[in-house]
């Protein structure tokens, strides 16, 4: 069954075997009314496209879920059958992306089409921007009504000092780490595309927290570490920096409100609070946690350096760091804080704070068994 497990709704017939990308037909598909709008997710399986692929489903629309084969499918459990259809791809592959938008009228392309770490650049630069090359392509052989690519805030660059970013700021990091780059040339290819005729709207969600990141996201991973740090043990923190943390379902919601109000060629910030790095680690988290681990401040110079050290070892051993030492440059020892304005003005976006955004991810976290250390619940989270 491909991964789905622990008795999800999603229902699979023999036309899943296909691997090539074909499509589990379920009792009522996107073929059978065209008055409901259709959607396909891609990436629908990860932290945020599982919570849209929900969202969509509560709004009664009909969903096809894009996965690559062999994928985990536990973030998908429990959808109802008659409106979510399963298709396995790869949008690598452009013809089994096709094939999936059969029906379709509306296309959500969240899916990265590159792994978030890797020693040969090349292998994230490509794929980012091939993948999105061959989704772009499909939707307009099938004349898609409207496409929202999800792109990331990492697109705006950062700043020295705590200034707001807007969707006019430029990219300004040379040199940077490929995932950033990676994120930057698939959204030009998108913003491109659009002032060519494509139906295109950009989103740039900022560091996403809340439930449901059952593979931890690289800002679950530093959540993570955060609640399971050693008591023992002093965390070092940067003497600067800050960054914007936004709940998983508002940027679901925006993303919805973008297909339904965004103007096409546009790009949206879809952000939340913007928190100093200090702000963070001695008052939101400890509130969000009940945890306050022995700090000390460490510079930006000595961390860059930490961080070298960690990413040389993880590509002695082939794994893959938390994060880089280029990523340590250019986002987490600067300033990342941004404006949601335009989104709230033209499409009616709000967002919640992150001290609420944690403490729903924490609470996830501890149910699912993701801590070892005594957290305790915020109070609006307990029972």
């Amino acid at each position: 069954m491909h991964g789905l497990r622990h008795g999800a709704g999603v229902r699979q017939t023999k036309a899943d075997a296909d691997r090539s990308g074909g499509c589990c037909r379920l009792r009522c598909s996107c073929y059978a009314e065209r008055m409901i709008p259709c959607a396909l997710v891609t990436g629908a399986n990860g932290f945020l496209g599982s919570r849209l692929v929900r969202l969509l489903v509560r709004r009664g629309e009909r969903v096809k879920a894009f996965v690559r084969a062999g994928s985990n499918l536990s973030a998908l459990r429990g959808l109802p059958g008659e409106q979510v259809e399963l298709c396995v791809g790869d949008i690598l592959s452009g013809h089994t992306v096709y094939r999936a938008l059969a029906g379709c009228n509306r296309l959500y392309h969240l899916a990265a089409g590159c792994a978030p770490w890797h020693r040969d650049p090349r292998r994230v630069l490509g794929p980012a921007v091939i993948g999105t090359q061959e989704v772009l392509l499909a939707a307009q052989r099938r004349n898609i009504d409207k496409i929202v690519l999800t792109s990331s805030a990492v697109t705006l660059g950062s700043t020295d000092h705590a200034v707001l970013m807007d969707e006019g700021h430029d990219f300004n990091r040379t040199g940077a780490d490929p995932t950033l780059v990676a994120k930057h040339r698939a959204e030009r290819v998108a913003l491109e595309q659009a002032r060519l005729g494509s139906p295109v709207v950009v989103v740039n969600p900022t560091v996403i927290a809340g439930p449901g990141d059952w593979r931890p996201t690289p800002g679950g991973s530093v959540l993570l570490e955060y609640l399971n740090w050693p008591t023992s043990r002093r965390l070092r923190i940067p003497v600067s920096g800050g960054l914007n943390i936004v709940d998983v379902d508002d940027v679901a919601v925006g993303h919805h409100l973008a297909m339904l109000k965004g103007r096409i060629g546009e790009r949206y910030i879809l952000g939340g609070e913007n928190l100093d790095l200090r702000d963070l680690v001695q008052g939101v988290l400890p509130e969000a946690t009940g945890l306050s681990p022995a700090l000390s401040t460490i510079s930006r110079r000595r961390l860059e350096w930490s961080w070298r050290l960690q990413d040389a070892s993880a590509r002695l051993r082939g794994a893959s760091p938390v994060t880089t030492a280029r990523l340590v440059r250019d986002q987490v020892c600067r300033y990342v804080w941004v404006s949601s304005a335009k989104a709230e003005n033209e499409l009616g976006y709000t967002h919640r704070s992150a001290l609420e955004a944690l403490a729903r991810g924490v609470s996830w976290y501890k149910e699912q068994g993701y801590i070892s250390n005594g957290v305790a619940l915020h109070p609006s989270h307990v029972g």
